[in-house]
């Protein structure tokens, strides 16, 4: 096992990750975190796993060859310990079809249950324990090799402090008697990273900006928004790195509303659009040109036109969202950990008239149910009847 560094062992070959598994199998819990090339890959895996339980730390790395499966499975049977965890539990399901079976911790989701206003990892580090994390590697391309000394470090501070982090944080959940919030939200925040999200292709296109845009303005940003994800597909970057949004918006402007003009008089192009993509640029930008108008996309229609709208409803989800600002406040916590609008919005939708039905609605979790249901209930009471 290669110690690069002093306080982290890095894991590259298979002698030293069957030693980790070997010592892994004793650890009671796991400190989890991951670096990804999501700001540099089109498809995007992850780049390292690093892991610290009893004292030690350990990066691995699944980009050195090594047969990954002993560690993947020993990792599903232990109690993990992570922050921010939705985002790692995606990537390592994406890259090794991950999914933890013992319980998972989220630091993050412990601080903001205690009222933390800033939750980020250094930012805890500073408040807990006195230590400062440099987050200067954040949009460092973690799939390159060799990684610099001070990367691996950087890396593992990011799992060497969670374990007292955790435990001074649980503590306090415990003295607040907010224990059984904290394990249900991270229950459900496992449930949900393990979900697939599927890409609605009539919304995938549909970047920022678009309001008030016609139909036929639409038809040219779909094809360029076609045209850059083949490019960024083809080239392994993220699209941005082929087109930005705003730069996507302006072309497509400027090309519908100049139908005979050359490419070469419109906004400036990145450096890298030359040759072959230039002539994929061009001919995507014909396409829509030539486009029948019932081929246009269609405008997005909105959730509710004014006319249709439920305005008692509408005012019902408004008294609950100003009851739960309340209770929040009292507690001392953002109002998005007890009800979200669109929460909100589908228990009013359902017209929960008992307890046992406030309860019954997946939309909140039990502990959010039971601090909100006097206030639902009361707020429901004077609804219409359920058609």
């Amino acid at each position: 096992m290669s110690d690069h560094h002093a306080t982290y062992h890095y894991v590259e070959c298979p002698a030293a990750l069957a030693a980790l598994v070997e010592r892994m199998a004793r650890a009671n819990r796991i400190a989890l975190d991951t670096e990804a090339d999501s700001l540099h890959s089109y498809y995007e895996k992850v780049c390292l796993i690093q892991l610290s339980f009893e004292g030690e730390t350990f990066v691995v790395d699944p980009l050195a060859g090594m047969n990954l499966s002993p560690l993947l499975a020993l990792l599903t049977t232990k109690p993990l310990l992570m922050h921010g965890a939705d985002y790692d539990l995606r990537m390592m399901r994406s890259s090794f079809q991950f999914r933890p079976r013992g319980e998972v911790h989220d630091t993050q989701v412990a601080a903001q249950l205690l009222g933390i206003q800033e939750f980020g990892l250094a930012a805890l580090a500073r408040r807990v324990l006195g230590t400062t994390l440099t987050k200067s590697a954040q949009k460092a391309d973690w799939s390159r090799r060799p990684l610099a000394p001070d990367l691996l470090a950087y890396a593992a501070d990011d799992v060497r402090h969670l374990e007292p982090i955790a435990a001074r944080l649980l503590d306090e959940l415990r003295g607040l008697g907010r224990y059984e919030w904290y394990r249900a939200s991270c229950e459900r925040l496992v449930e949900a990273s393990l979900r697939d999200r599927p890409r609605d292709p009539d919304e995938a296109w549909r970047i920022k900006g678009l309001r008030g845009l016609t139909r036929h303005q639409l038809a040219f940003v779909r094809e360029l928004w076609l045209w850059r994800e083949h490019e960024a597909q083809q080239a392994d970057v993220p699209p941005f790195k082929v087109l930005g949004n705003a730069q996507l918006r302006d072309l497509a402007l400027w090309a519908s509303a100049h139908p005979s003009r050359p490419l070469g008089e419109g906004p400036r192009l990145p450096r890298n659009c030359t040759g072959r993509r230039l002539a994929a640029l061009e001919k995507a930008i014909a396409h829509a040109r030539h486009l029948p108008k019932d081929q246009w996309p269609e405008l997005r229609k909105s959730p509710l036109a004014p006319r249709q709208r439920d305005h008692e409803r509408e005012k019902r989800v408004d008294a609950l969202m100003s009851e739960v600002a309340s209770l929040a406040q009292r507690l001392g916590m953002a109002p998005s950990l007890l009800a979200s609008r669109a929460t909100l919005e589908a228990v009013v939708a359902r017209q929960p008239r008992s307890p046992g039905e406030v309860l019954a609605c997946r939309h909140l979790l039990p502990w959010q149910a039971e601090l909100l249901m006097s206030t639902i209930l009361k707020v429901l009471a004077t609804a219409p009847p359920k058609e």
